[in-house]
């Protein structure tokens, strides 16, 4: 049994081109992607706390994403790169998030999906930053955070198989991969995560 997916298109080296040109930029949209990755694993013990087989692991993740926003944060303080006043809007993820059902059930199953392609299209960005960077720390914590976004995306497929029927799961995983290709490739580019 697969837990992940296959993404439906690669990022284009013009992200990558836009990003290594305004480093500083993307840290700081890193930093608010790993805070907000957080929330959004308190939000499902926050609204699905009946969830039991879950919430274990569901809480583990909102901690280790938090701490990923302090490792991001510590980057960008040795470089005296300050945390945005705001937290920006993710037209990728608000996009995303349009495709997702109304139902309760309906509704927790794909935001469980959408966390799973959200972290994988993270772990393929955070591959291709680690391999353009040039030997160092910074290379180093890239590396390490390609596995963790790679784990996530695992993850959340998992729990989604805790409580749906396999054939649903990767049936719905396939239509939200095909318009999460379609999102991604209408957004300008830029120096961000997405």
């Amino acid at each position: 049994m697969k837990l992940s997916i296959e993404l439906k298109c690669p990022s284009s080296a013009k992200w990558l081109d836009a990003v290594m040109a305004d480093f500083d930029t993307f840290l700081q949209d890193h930093a608010n992607c790993e805070r907000k990755a957080s929330a959004m694993a308190m939000s499902f013990v926050a609204k699905f706390p009946d969830r039991l087989a879950i919430l274990p692991k569901l809480i583990e993740t909102a901690v280790e994403e938090l701490e990923h926003f302090q490792q991001v944060y510590t980057i960008m303080a040795e470089r005296g790169v300050r945390l945005p006043h705001e937290i920006e809007q993710d037209a990728y993820v608000n996009n995303l998030l349009k495709t997702c059902r109304s139902g309760r059930t309906e509704r927790f199953l794909d935001r469980l999906l959408l966390a799973s392609i959200v972290e994988c299209r993270g772990a393929e960005r955070f591959r291709m930053v680690y391999e353009a960077l040039p030997p160092g720390d910074l290379k180093d914590f890239y590396h390490r955070l390609w596995a963790s976004e790679a784990k996530h995306g695992n993850l959340f497929v998992e729990l989604a198989l805790q409580y749906f029927d396999e054939a649903v799961v990767y049936a719905r995983l396939e239509q939200m991969a095909i318009e999460e290709a379609r999102v991604l490739q209408q957004l300008p580019i830029r120096a961000a995560l997405h």
